[in-house]
């Protein structure tokens, strides 16, 4: 039994490691899957808003979902986040006015204005979608955020496609580090709490 414990005790670690070097392999190569495909509705992931501005990396997911749009790979736009720390406008709102402003018709668009998080993102965007009989989903988000998105996303129960932004302000090597191991983190922790949801 001594001997079962340390084997177990020494193998664990080993595991937990070997789990979150092949997750963060998973989430960089996934932040190049660019799948086109025609779907009922793009949801775009909430990023901060500066007043009734969107951010840069919010701008970006706007932009990229406008491109969808125009270019007939969604017909609707699902537009998400809440209000940030006195915040003024919701994120999704923001999002909204600046895509009406970019040519997109005010009744393809549609807002939640209650999520902080991915998840709950993907939560309220899901229960609009079921309210107005979407099937299928595009992903608006930044490339090293897709991996947790589209996984979060299926398991809403979305049929989820992957559709990163391609002008991310997440450029330079010195950008993207930590934003991947924030997703790392956040991803390893989701993965993990999994079997007690």
């Amino acid at each position: 039994m001594l001997v079962s414990k340390k084997f177990w005790f020494k193998l664990v670690p080993i595991v937990l490691v070997i789990f979150i070097a092949y997750s963060g392999v998973s989430i960089w190569s996934f932040s190049g899957k660019v799948q086109l495909v025609k779907t009922d509705v793009a949801v775009v992931l909430g990023a901060a808003a500066w007043d009734d501005e969107p951010s840069p990396v919010l701008r970006e997911r706007v932009n990229h979902a406008i491109s969808l749009y125009e270019n007939g790979y969604v017909d609707k736009i699902i537009f998400t986040g809440g209000k940030g720390k006195g915040g003024k406008f919701a994120e999704s709102e923001v999002a909204r006015d600046y895509a009406i402003k970019n040519n997109v018709r005010a009744e393809d668009i549609l807002i939640e204005t209650n999520s902080a998080i991915t998840e709950e993102n993907l939560k309220y965007a899901y229960d609009i979608a079921v309210k107005n009989d979407f099937q299928t989903f595009t992903i608006v988000s930044d490339p090293l955020h897709m991996k947790r998105a589209i996984l979060m996303a299926k398991n809403t129960g979305m049929e989820a496609y992957s559709s990163p932004t391609q002008s991310s302000v997440y450029k330079t090597l010195g950008s993207k580090i930590p934003f991947f191991f924030r997703e790392l983190f956040f991803y390893v922790g989701y993965m993990i709490s999994l079997p007690f949801r």
